[in-house]
């Protein structure tokens, strides 16, 4: 099992099997990766940055993807928690950091700030290190 955050959900929309090199793995996030991811896809249409039938056909993979939405009783409390542990103002990242906690299981992220900044709790890999 592996926590998805939306830095690995936006990248593997680029392309029609950009989840399925995550198979092999049960895939899970928290409510807000769909949330985080949506807003990214919505803001590089709305910058230009790829067309807005592009961003269309990446959110339909980002709501039809293989990731199932987990939303623990105790999530929020965790999360708050592990940003008061990693000294982190915010509590955004610390959601999928408490989930991967919570579950058991590695958080997949190609955000090298999130990387870097729970290091240290040997929880989170990069897709290429699976």
């Amino acid at each position: 099992m592996l926590v998805l955050d939306a830095s690995v959900a936006v990248a593997a929309c680029h392309t029609p099997v950009g989840f399925a090199r995550l198979r092999g793995h049960e895939l899970v996030a928290p409510q807000l990766m769909l949330v985080e991811a949506s807003s990214v896809l919505h803001e590089m249409a709305w910058r230009e940055e790829i067309t807005k039938a592009r961003a269309k056909t990446m959110l339909t993979r980002l709501l039809e993807a293989p990731v199932k939405i987990r939303r623990p009783a105790s999530l929020i409390e965790a999360a708050w928690r592990v940003a008061d542990e990693l000294g982190w103002a915010k509590v955004y990242d610390a959601q999928y950091v408490a989930l991967a906690q919570i579950l058991g299981c590695r958080l997949v992220s190609v955000d090298e700030r999130l990387l870097r900044g729970v290091a240290r709790l040997g929880v989170a890999v990069r897709p290429r290190e699976l």
